[in-house]
């Protein structure tokens, strides 16, 4: 649009080789906030199976179709709607304006996803996964408002937060899978800051909220 200046990942500061920013872009998307939820479901299912034990194998896809359309199905729509209404100014939403009617949109289908999980018959852990996301939204939606945020390190602290949950209530030692998440949010964090993206601030930030509100979630719920 005339008169917009376009910030392009090339020039943001810190922006490395192109070699470097196409890889960081893959891990990028791989590793994409939107997906986090759906992925935690399968992991939990690995990771806690004394959780799910008596669980019909049908009722963890229906479970898995239901968080998938709540938490990536109806949160790219909005955006793709948005961003076609010209709400937005794209679609990755590099301003932290850009954030605020998805992030409210993001709230609602999150919040809907916990309250169908909240009234069956689902596992602890899951419901736990479930509202500590629901809150990370919230968290992110108001820090946004004077801070940015980096929502790809916020996810990744959501699955370190449930790590420590599982370390905390599982009768099976969970130290290397923490580790490995230690690992994965640090690759996360790594490709974020080589894409310009995030100052360490942001970063930083992200992981701290992803923990507190696992933990906070598991907390409230026990």
């Amino acid at each position: 649009m005339s008169g917009i200046k376009k910030i392009e990942a090339a020039d943001r500061p810190g922006a490395k080789s192109p070699v470097v920013r196409a890889f960081a872009n893959v891990l990028s998307f791989i590793f994409h906030p939107v997906f986090m939820p759906t992925l935690l479901v399968l992991i939990l299912y690995r990771l806690s199976p004394t959780s799910f034990a008596g669980v019909p194998q049908e009722n963890l896809g229906k479970w898995l179709v239901i968080v998938a359309i709540n938490t990536i199905g109806f949160p790219l729509l909005t955006v793709a709607l948005l961003k076609g209404l010209g709400f937005i100014q794209s679609i990755y939403m590099h301003d932290p304006k850009d954030r605020i009617i998805p992030l409210i949109g993001t709230m609602i289908f999150y919040f809907w996803a916990y309250n169908v999980f909240k009234n069956l018959e689902t596992p602890f852990v899951l419901r736990t996964m479930l509202l500590g996301t629901f809150w990370g939204v919230i968290l992110l939606f108001l820090i946004n408002i004077f801070f940015k945020v980096s929502m790809h390190t916020s996810a990744a602290g959501n699955v370190l937060g449930l790590m420590i949950v599982l370390m905390m209530i599982s009768p099976v030692n969970m130290l290397l899978p923490f580790f490995l998440s230690i690992i994965a949010a640090g690759i996360i964090g790594t490709a974020r800051l080589a894409l310009g993206a995030h100052k360490p601030s942001e970063i930083w930030l992200g992981y701290v909220l992803g923990i507190l509100v696992q933990v906070a979630a598991y907390i409230y719920l026990k």
